[in-house]
């Protein structure tokens, strides 16, 4: 089962008296819009490996759905990607030889070498041709330089991104900013990210919803899309 997301209730009451609302996004177009999955990778949800994170094994249905979703109306689906080079150790050397410089740290960037076990993607993420594939060497897909996510979605006139993956406090998170900056609307997927407790997941979306995105559920990710295909039907 996914994290319990359960936003801070001080951040509820500060997001109702600055917005109105709960979601800034009260309709979604899919033609607009992205999934961005970042990081479902063997790396992370393999059992036993340097980078484990078991719960992300449990967001794979609600990834796959909204992925089937925002396929069926006409959206974009991408898979972002880590990977690193042994020039990571250098060229990063903030992570990899500070707050990460350990020998745990240097077996979790080993790992997703190109050809490494970990660097998979997951078997069970139901991906489709025509979905893109993108690589990033930092923790978010949007940071210049780390990848060439931007570019690829404001190409197809991507205005927003729906995020899911793992972690959400690191990677996910980190994107979910960056993306914000770059002038992209973000929802973030509380059932939909994974990190290792509830309360490190908890304490990530209350302190983004409050300023950089929307924090929403895979059912009303689904709904609104769903939604936005009713009316263009009309």
């Amino acid at each position: 089962m996914p994290h319990k997301t359960e936003l801070h209730p001080d951040v509820v009451e500060r997001i109702l008296k600055r917005r109105g609302k709960m979601h800034v996004h009260d309709t979604i177009d899919p033609k607009r819009t992205a999934l961005v999955s970042i990081d479902m990778q063997v790396a992370f949800l393999g059992e036993g490996l340097p980078s484990e994170v078991p719960m992300a094994r449990a967001i794979v249905p609600n990834v796959n759905r909204l992925a089937a979703a925002m396929r069926a109306r006409g959206g974009t689906v991408a898979w972002v990607y880590s990977t690193f080079t042994p020039s990571i150790f250098e060229d990063w050397s903030s992570f990899f030889g500070g707050t990460y410089g350990s020998p745990h740290g240097r077996k979790v960037a080993e790992n997703l070498y190109k050809g490494a076990p970990g660097h998979k993607h997951w078997p069970a993420i139901e991906t489709k041709p025509g979905d893109l594939w993108i690589e990033k060497n930092r923790f978010s897909a949007f940071l210049p330089g780390a990848s060439d996510a931007e570019a690829q979605l404001k190409a197809r006139g991507i205005d927003t991104v729906i995020i899911v993956g793992t972690l959400t406090n690191v990677c996910c998170e980190s994107s979910a900013r960056d993306a914000m900056m770059r002038n992209f609307n973000v929802i973030m997927v509380g059932d939909g990210n994974a990190t290792y407790t509830d309360a490190i997941h908890n304490a990530s979306l209350t302190s983004l919803a409050i300023t950089f995105c929307d924090v929403m559920s895979t059912d009303e990710v689904i709904a609104k899309l769903g939604a936005a295909a009713a009316r263009a039907a009309e």
